[in-house]
């Protein structure tokens, strides 16, 4: 008899569809994914909805039967998408909210999945997950977290529990998101400028004595280019740390900024070749400034 779970995916984008691959390999069954795209045939999600992940038409009819539910939306919709499981999550199911938001919407979405019968656990993943898959290091919280644990290490998750209260974990990937996204956003405005201005390689060589980086050219196309392509996303999540920062009871100066860069990033990498070098890519978003 199998004893993995059944699960459901609500939000079907990059990371919903890595996860769903990989459950699907452990031997779980899928009972279906939502993704408010799913209506469109051409999007990506509505693409990837074939074989095992049935599309379903909403988010209840998703996670009907299912054990186990992930959450993987954009940041403005998390807290929407932890209400929209009610009238069909199964009591007792795990709520896995992997979403990249404030503290304070962690607890807001706790009390909407916990109220529809739901066991909500918080998961901060603290990197990137196309590389890793479900195996991205996470940080657990609340009092669900050492259940859903023991359910999810044989399936291949790689989580530690980190405090039973909502909202720690969350708390730590915002701030360290101030540091990550912002260092995105300071090397794209850094180099664009440094390139106008005919002074690039050396600014690379000061970095590189300065910051021991091995090769800062290298380091700096892959910053700019996760920019390029994830500004958007990462725009909606810096405006989510800047909520966390405000809850800290400081102003979030920077935070905003970095949203603001990332949303600009996201426009200019538009028809911009990703694969060309630093020089190369940079003259095109150049280009396309002026």
């Amino acid at each position: 008899m199998k004893n993995t779970p059944r699960f459901a995916i609500i939000g079907f984008g990059e990371v919903g569809q890595i996860l769903a691959q990989d459950l699907v390999a452990a031997g779980c069954d899928v009972t279906g994914v939502f993704d408010p795209k799913l209506t469109d045939p051409d999007s990506i999600p509505s693409k990837a909805a074939t074989g095992p992940y049935r599309p379903a038409s909403s988010a209840p009819d998703a996670v009907a039967g299912a054990q186990l539910i992930i959450c993987s939306v954009t940041a403005e919709q998390g807290l929407e998408a932890a209400k929209s499981v009610a009238g069909g999550i199964a009591p007792g199911a795990f709520f896995v909210d992997v979403n990249s938001v404030s503290p304070g919407v962690k607890r807001q979405s706790f009390e909407a999945v916990q109220a529809a019968g739901g066991r909500y656990v918080e998961a901060a993943v603290m990197t990137a997950v196309p590389p890793h898959r479900i195996k991205s290091p996470m940080l657990l919280g609340g009092p669900n977290a050492a259940d859903f644990l023991e359910l999810a290490a044989p399936l291949g998750f790689s989580a530690k529990v980190y405090s039973p209260e909502i909202g720690k974990a969350s708390a730590v990937k915002m701030c360290r998101s101030v540091m990550i996204k912002g260092m995105e956003a300071l090397i794209t405005e850094s180099m664009l400028s440094a390139r106008r201005l005919g002074v690039e390689t050396d600014v690379l060589a000061s970095l590189g004595e300065t910051l021991p980086v091995p090769d800062w050219e290298v380091f700096a196309r892959y910053m700019i280019t996760r920019s390029l392509q994830h500004g958007r996303r990462r725009a909606e999540e810096m405006r989510e740390v800047a909520r966390t920062v405000s809850e800290a009871h400081v102003q979030p100066l920077m935070s905003r900024s970095i949203a603001e860069r990332q949303d600009i990033a996201a426009d200019l990498g538009k028809g911009v070749d990703l694969k060309q070098d630093l020089r190369g890519m940079l003259d095109q978003l150049l280009a396309k400034l002026d």
